[in-house]
Order: structure tokens, then C-alpha cells, then sequence
């Protein structure tokens, strides 16, 4: 790792945008400030580091935008960056700029580029993680996942509604990659699922489909609310 003093730290996000992206950068940057160091923000990731699109950021350029989806940074992805030209070019620009460290918000792909980065050029790296499919090592909780969680379960239960009401099957695919910590949460699993000696043979969607179908009609049906006959209303003599 570099042993020279941290003057300037470059701050950038990379890859899929996440809920509290805007919320790091703040942080960084008026934390950075605070502590002496100038800050310079990089636009568009990865691409705007090679091509130089670089600004000083003060504690102004952050105000009103904790409460702000995306990034007011930008983002892309590079194929660029994962040759070797690519993170030669992206090194001199930081050097260009004077940029003694470089914070990067993303995902997995976005993380394992900075650590190429500061590998190849014994460069300090450090990373954010940024990503809704909370599949990154070292932390519970990724920034952007609790935020797409609750808007997911959100969503489901409007969902819901509608296919109670029709009596229907709805299927919903949510992001994630090859995590499941998105989808997981979200299930709704039955109170009384089927019986492995009762369940019939799946053949075919069609199959799968009518039979759920059919003990989603049987549920309802069973757990609707029943309203007990009111008595005939008579009216007093007079």
C-alpha cells in the first residue's frame, strides 16, 4: 500500500445505481472536508476517470441531495477499464489530478476493479459497498438493499390484492444476480403447503399452473370471512 500523505481523495460510483449512493457521497465529501483533505468528485465512474471528468467538490456541491435517489455522480460501466490500458490511462488521470486516494461506491464488479486498481499501482483504494443485491463480503447490509427490500415488499402486498381479488396467480421476478436476497424475504409461503405424497406429478407449466391455481382458489375460499344470516327485520305494530 502507498505510504505517501493523503492530501486529495477522488470519489466516484460505478455499475447499477442504489438507493443512498447520494447519502456516501455526502458523507465522504463533508467528512473529508472536515478533516482537512480536498475532495474531487468523478463523473460517470470508471469511464469519467479515464477520460478526466474530474471537479473539486466543497461542501455546497452535496447540500440537498441525502434524500435524492441515483447519484448525482453518475454512473456507467467500462469494458475499458478492465484491460490493462484502461487502469494505466484511469492511473495517470489520477495522478494528472492530483488524487492521493479514491473511494469507490458499487457492487462486486465496481469493488474488484478498484482492487486491481491498487494492486497494479500499489494505489490506495478504498470501497463503498453499493449495491441492492447485498452480495458483497465483510457486511450485513449493503448501501441500497434495506431501501429496494422494503420497496419490494411494498410492492408485493399491492399485488397481493389484485390476485386475491381475481383469484389468481401473479408471478414476480425481482433483481438480485445469483443472490437471493431480494427474493427470499419476499415469499409468501403457504400455511399448509402441499403434501410430497398428495402433490401430483408436474409434466408441464400448464400442470404447475392449474394446480396452484387451484390451491389458491381452495384457500380463499376456505379462509374468506363468512357473514352469518341476519334475522328477518319486523316492524313494531302500531
Amino acid at each position: 500500500m502507498a505510504t505517501q500523505k493523503t492530501k486529495c481523495i477522488g470519489v466516484l460510483t460505478s455499475g447499477g445505481d442504489a438507493p443512498g449512493m447520494n447519502a456516501a457521497i455526502r458523507a465522504v465529501t463533508r467528512s473529508a472536508i472536515c478533516n482537512g483533505f480536498k475532495v474531487k468528485g468523478i463523473y460517470r465512474g470508471y469511464d469519467g476517470l479515464m477520460a478526466g471528468e474530474i471537479k473539486e467538490f466543497t461542501t455546497e456541491d452535496v447540500s440537498n441531495i441525502i434524500q435524492r435517489g441515483g447519484t448525482i455522480l453518475r454512473t456507467a460501466r467500462s469494458k475499458e477499464f478492465m484491460t490493462v490500458e484502461g487502469k494505466t490511462k484511469a492511473y495517470q488521470q489520477l495522478k494528472k489530478h492530483g488524487i492521493d486516494a479514491l473511494v469507490v461506491i458499487g457492487g462486486n464488479g465496481s469493488l474488484a476493479g478498484a482492487r486491481e486498481l491498487a494492486e497494479m499501482f500499489d494505489y490506495t483504494c478504498i470501497g463503498l459497498p453499493g449495491t441492492i443485491d447485498n452480495d458483497l463480503y465483510g457486511t450485513d447490509s449493503t448501501i441500497g438493499y434495506d431501501t429496494t427490500m422494503n420497496t419490494i415488499v411494498e410492492c408485493v402486498d399491492k399485488i397481493r390484492d389484485t390476485a386475491q381479488s381475481h383469484e389468481r396467480i401473479f408471478f414476480v421476478e425481482v433483481m438480485g444476480r445469483d443472490a437471493g436476497f431480494l427474493a427470499a424475504p419476499s415469499l409468501q409461503v403457504p400455511k399448509q403447503p402441499l403434501s410430497p405424497n398428495t402433490a401430483p406429478m408436474m409434466t408441464s407449466w400448464q400442470n404447475l399452473w392449474s394446480a396452484v391455481s387451484a390451491r389458491v382458489r381452495r384457500v380463499a375460499s376456505s379462509s374468506s370471512a363468512r357473514v352469518p344470516s341476519a334475522a328477518p327485520c319486523t316492524m313494531p305494530s302500531v
